[in-house]
């Protein structure tokens, strides 16, 4: 009896394994997008970090902004994936099980959540090494 159970779940097992697999591969992708725009965006904004460290700018505000851009962005790519999940309800719901045409709205949250936090994570380290840069240093640089 097991044998025939196992083999008639084994498409649907394999299914979700292929799914997980590559919503694993999506969220490090977009860790790695994440970091990637927001170490260019901390190096391009290095002169503007300067200035503004310069006249007294604790470094805690220069984090902050670095992050909220990073979150903006974030928010963004959030709300363009949550468009594109509803376009492909059809499709997603042949593959998961017992999730009906519409999404689960927990399941929606969570996703976003767990990008929003890997967002949070990735923008931390190039907005943490911007804080950290001598306003002195960056403003003798030419530009």
């Amino acid at each position: 009896m097991e044998g025939h159970l196992d083999a008639s779940l084994a498409r649907r097992r394999f299914s979700t394994l292929l799914v997980s697999t590559f919503a694993a591969i999506a969220v490090l992708l977009a860790k790695v997008g994440v970091y990637g725009v927001m170490a260019y965006s901390a190096v391009q904004r290095t002169r503007e970090i300067g200035i503004r460290m310069a006249p007294g700018a604790k470094p805690i505000n220069i984090l902050g902004l670095l992050m909220g851009y990073g979150m903006r962005v974030t928010l963004f790519g959030l709300a363009a994936g949550l468009v594109v999940a509803l376009a492909a309800t059809r499709l997603l719901s042949s593959l998961l099980y017992e999730v009906g045409a519409l999404l689960d709205p927990g399941a929606l949250a969570a996703a976003a959540l767990v990008v929003a936090v890997s967002a949070m994570t990735a923008s931390y380290v190039p907005s943490r090494r911007a804080m950290r840069s001598d306003p002195m240093a960056v403003l003798r640089k030419e530009g």
